[in-house]
């Protein structure tokens, strides 16, 4: 396995995790930005307030993205298992 295919791995691999994992960090992001409006303009500085969004927001994330996550992973190690005798050989 030479250096190159060690690095397209590499590349592919941190790609997938990129993709895989911006729903969620996307609406914990946009829950957090919302919840941090909310506080500022109701003057509320509860630590927790903003925790138990972000959480609920990640899990429902995780509900309605799974399917296409779980497509996105097993299409992923797929290709590799597939392609694994070009790597090695």
């Amino acid at each position: 396995m030479s250096g190159d295919v060690v690095v397209q791995l590499a590349h592919q691999a941190l790609f997938v995790v990129l993709i895989v994992a911006a729903p969620m960090l996307g609406l914990g992001l946009i829950v957090g930005l919302a919840v941090s409006v909310f506080q500022a303009t109701t003057s509320i500085q509860e630590q927790t307030l903003a925790f138990i969004p972000k959480i609920i927001a990640v899990f429902v994330a995780i509900l309605i993205f799974g399917p296409w996550m779980l497509r996105i992973m097993v299409g992923y190690v797929t290709n590799i298992f597939v392609n694994l005798p070009l790597y090695i050989g």
